[in-house]
């Protein structure tokens, strides 16, 4: 049976239609998620100079002045780190500058609306924190480091285990110095301190403890 040419037109003319409505409905989709990714970190700088400001308003938390300023002055708000203390280990001495530290930590930036946790950095471990089963990294105190992790473990005791903010001037600063991180991220540093040796002095591979 020959299909009716005006039937035949209006036929196409309607799947065009559909097609069209379709991808529209797709492009307007990926729109949305390209949208929703980028307000993770739009205004990141101010945002994270904000939060610095409730971080230094916080009385739960714990403030330790860079060790690169004199600890006898008071400085401003992004001077300090911001510690919760989540274990107190049995240590009784703390590393200090040219010491070697063993660490398990997992890093993040601050909370964005897709990731309420903070975008995940790096980490030494997966899975839930379990002084059992930690991976380790081990770490020379000196000029490489950002001041803001340096002198959250020369405040540690070997046991320890806080949740470290670190404004972005004590972390890779505003622009970064590092390419991996982006221009004026705070950090938040879940962060362990297994052990510490002094120059001359060295350590045995690491064993969690259940093993």
């Amino acid at each position: 049976m020959k299909m009716n040419k005006n039937l035949k037109k209006w036929l196409v003319y309607v799947g065009v239609i559909l097609f069209t409505f379709h991808f529209s409905l797709f492009i307007s989709s990926c729109s949305d998620d390209s949208e929703e990714e980028a307000s993770d970190f739009d205004n990141w700088v101010e945002r994270n100079d904000a939060v610095i400001a409730q971080w230094a308003a916080n009385t739960n938390y714990i403030q330790y002045r860079t060790y690169t300023k004199n600890q006898e002055t008071y400085g401003g708000d992004s001077e300090y780190i911001y510690v919760q203390v989540m274990e107190s280990g049995a240590g009784t001495e703390s590393p200090v500058f040219g010491d070697t530290v063993r660490v398990a930590y997992r890093l993040r930036y601050i909370p964005t609306k897709s990731y309420v946790d903070g975008y995940m950095v790096g980490e030494t471990y997966t899975g839930d924190f379990d002084w059992n089963t930690i991976s380790v990294a081990n770490l020379a105190l000196n000029n490489t480091l950002i001041d803001g992790f340096s002198t959250a473990v020369m405040n540690m005791h070997n046991g320890d285990r806080w949740i470290v903010n670190i404004p972005y001037p004590l972390g890779y600063g505003n622009p970064s110095i590092n390419d991996g991180i982006l221009n004026g991220s705070n950090l938040i540093y879940d962060l362990a301190l297994v052990d510490f040796w002094h120059p001359g002095e060295s350590r045995p591979g690491f064993k969690s403890r259940e093993r």
